[in-house]
């Protein structure tokens, strides 16, 4: 009996938030460990379906690196990075569009429709989604000097067009996205899954965006577990990032969450996709985990 009336407290507990976001949509970022391990893949899938059904309106948008680069391995391709930015050739380019829209994006939607959700998968080509423009990279000579790096079909989101997301949110789908977009002579770029999500988000006008990282969000000091910083204001973004608090991967991070925000999302969220429904925990609990980025 006490089982259940723990599990009964906890609906009750989840009841303002379900309220709250009803009918609300939340793009969601998947990427990192929970891609690869199953039983994480399977507790992130099974929260974006348990989402639909309580109303909410669930968007994800995937990225793929490790898994584009065991494929180039496997083709006897090297994988050449500069300043941690893939250099993608056209060879390179059909291998990344083949494993993010080809596999991927149909195996996360293969698993939402096995638990019971009604999800769909497009890449930024359909519909024109994500238009690109070619990332122009500036990177440093070993003399010091600085030069432009072409790193090939390498390309930013310059415009969302979401109507076919809206649409699909309409008819009850989940829209399940690969980021790759279209240049203008309808060849495929490939573009920053953490910018894809915040750019689409922006342009839906979603409540809350979700990114899902490898660490428990924002630190104030990493060698302390328990200085994970619960809430970062904007303002406090380029202080933070001048005292080595916020470094590497994690600064393109809290920038896509910024321009979620400039472009109107209300809410943007860092979590830890390594903890089992890490989404639930932030979205129905009263103490959420991770980091909230907000104005």
């Amino acid at each position: 009996m006490s089982t259940a009336i723990e599990k009964a407290a906890i609906l009750v507990e989840a009841l303002p938030y379900i309220k709250k976001f009803y009918g609300k949509t939340v793009v969601i970022k998947y990427g990192g460990h929970a891609m690869i391990n199953n039983e994480l893949k399977e507790a992130v899938l099974t929260d974006v379906v348990l989402m639909k059904y309580v109303g909410m309106q669930p968007v994800i948008v995937h990225g793929g690196g490790p898994e584009i680069t065991g494929m180039l391995k496997r083709v006897g391709k090297e994988s050449r990075f500069v300043d941690g930015l893939r250099v993608t050739d056209a060879e390179t380019m059909e291998i990344v569009e083949m494993v993010l829209v080809g596999k991927i994006n149909k195996d996360i939607v293969a698993q939402l429709n096995r638990i019971g959700g009604r999800a769909v998968g497009l890449s930024g080509k359909d519909a024109n989604l994500f238009q690109a423009v070619k990332k122009l990279h500036q990177t440093r000579t070993p003399e010091g000097g600085e030069e432009m790096a072409d790193i090939g079909f390498v390309g930013d989101v310059g415009k969302v067009n979401p109507e076919i997301i809206a649409k699909l949110i309409r008819e009850e789908y989940i829209p399940v996205v690969a980021p790759v977009a279209v240049g203008a002579g309808g060849e495929g770029y490939n573009v920053n899954a953490d910018y894809a999500a915040g750019c689409l988000a922006a342009a839906l006008g979603a409540d809350k965006l979700i990114i899902l990282t490898d660490v428990e969000g924002i630190m104030a000091d990493r060698n302390d577990p328990g200085s994970l910083i619960s809430i970062l204001r904007v303002n406090e973004f380029s202080t933070l990032v001048e005292q080595g608090k916020i470094d590497g991967g994690m600064i393109p991070k809290v920038e896509c969450c910024l321009e979620a925000l400039a472009g109107g999302v209300r809410t943007t969220h860092i979590l830890d996709g390594r903890v089992p429904h890490s989404i639930l925990l932030e979205v129905f609990t009263d103490k959420g985990i991770g980091t909230m980025v907000e104005k």
